[in-house]
């Protein structure tokens, strides 16, 4: 497995607790505020599923928002036009399954990357490749600087939150480099909930959660 010699100076992957909790409109949202401060931003979802009745997949929001073409966020050939994890989609469809190592490997990036941005699919322990690799996994490999968690501000989000820190306890542990960034995605100050889960994150997990992609962004473009 190799990483692109062409690193961007910042590079993040973007995991979720769950699926539909918006990790494509964050990362959407934070790389068109990072564009706009002037910043050369790409992403990259190494592979992706989809509804082929939803008009845009994952890659085409990325793409609007980076200026790139879908195709060179996700390539073609790991396009899954069936609502399954990847591997289970590439069978349903008849297809070779991808590996881990064939996923890092097709990762690339052009000169000039301020921020490079990489969508996983799914939750953490969803598969994304035959080998049972996941976003776990994938993370491991990519190394990179910046570990983005997005998760629903409402009911149920600190044991998500909790549960999907626990499955990076070792890499974490392993990488004192390894920033960790927590978004509540959806956040309402006007909901009492919403802001109690961000008290107790920040009073009992000492985790400062970031309420929107402005902040996010803000906290990306910090670290250049």
């Amino acid at each position: 497995m190799s990483v692109s010699e062409r690193s961007p100076r910042q590079l993040a992957v973007v995991v979720g607790t769950g699926t539909e909790v918006g990790k494509t409109w964050v990362s959407a949202a934070v790389l068109a505020a990072l564009r706009d401060r002037g910043l050369r931003v790409a992403a990259r979802k190494p592979a992706q599923s989809f509804d082929p009745s939803d008009p845009d997949t994952d890659a085409d929001l990325l793409g609007r928002a980076t200026g790139e073409d879908p195709h060179v966020i996700c390539p073609a050939h790991r396009w899954y036009d069936v609502a399954l994890a990847p591997p289970m989609a590439a069978a349903a469809l008849g297809r070779p399954a991808c590996t881990l190592a064939d996923l890092v490997d097709e990762l690339s990036w052009p000169d000039g990357v301020d921020v490079g941005l990489v969508e996983t699919a799914g939750g953490v322990r969803s598969p994304l490749a035959a080998d049972d690799g996941d976003a776990v996994a994938l993370t491991a490999a990519l190394m990179p600087d910046v570990l983005v968690l997005v998760a629903d501000a409402g009911l149920g989000t600190l044991n998500a939150i909790r549960l999907t820190l626990a499955a990076f306890d070792d890499l974490l542990d392993s990488r004192d480099d390894l920033e960790c960034l927590v978004v509540l995605n959806r956040f309402d100050p006007d909901e009492e909930l919403h802001r109690l889960n961000l008290a107790w994150l920040h009073d009992h997990d000492h985790i400062d959660a970031l309420t929107s992609p402005a902040a996010l962004a803000e906290a990306l473009a910090a670290r250049l």
